[in-house]
């Protein structure tokens, strides 16, 4: 996966799972504190992911935002269409795979009949809003 794919709430998170690691080196800390204060995310272990899935919902609002503002240049505008499609097409993604582990919870033996149904449920309710 080239570096420019990965989503970098994702590689912080696991910068931050180095960080709060007894069994990790001073050195390696060292570099995953580098790493995220270059990519603009906190070191503080106090910081959760929630903080940063509100960060990205409120870029998320500043690109919608200038779809709809006369001030906003045309380019700028299709910048913030292609980010928003980048989004729409993560979450489109993740959905496949979601339901592709429900999907294979019904044909797995191991799984109980109450999960089983379970899955049913989300499915069909997956595939009600797409």
């Amino acid at each position: 996966m080239s570096p420019a794919s990965k989503d970098p709430a994702h590689v912080a998170a696991g910068l931050k799972s180095v960080l709060a690691r007894d069994n990790v080196s001073d050195e390696a800390k060292a570099r995953a504190e580098e790493r995220l204060d270059k990519m603009g995310y906190s070191t503080d272990p106090t910081e959760t992911a929630h903080d940063e899935e509100m960060h990205e919902v409120r870029v998320q609002a500043g690109y919608k935002a200038a779809l709809s503002n006369p001030n906003v240049s045309e380019e700028a505008k299709e910048n913030a269409r292609r980010h928003l499609a980048e989004v729409d097409d993560k979450e489109d993604q993740h959905q496949v795979h979601v339901n592709a582990g429900y999907k294979a919870a019904l044909k797995n033996p191991n799984v109980s009949d109450e999960a089983k149904a379970n899955a049913r449920e989300h499915l069909a309710e997956s595939e009600m809003y797409s």
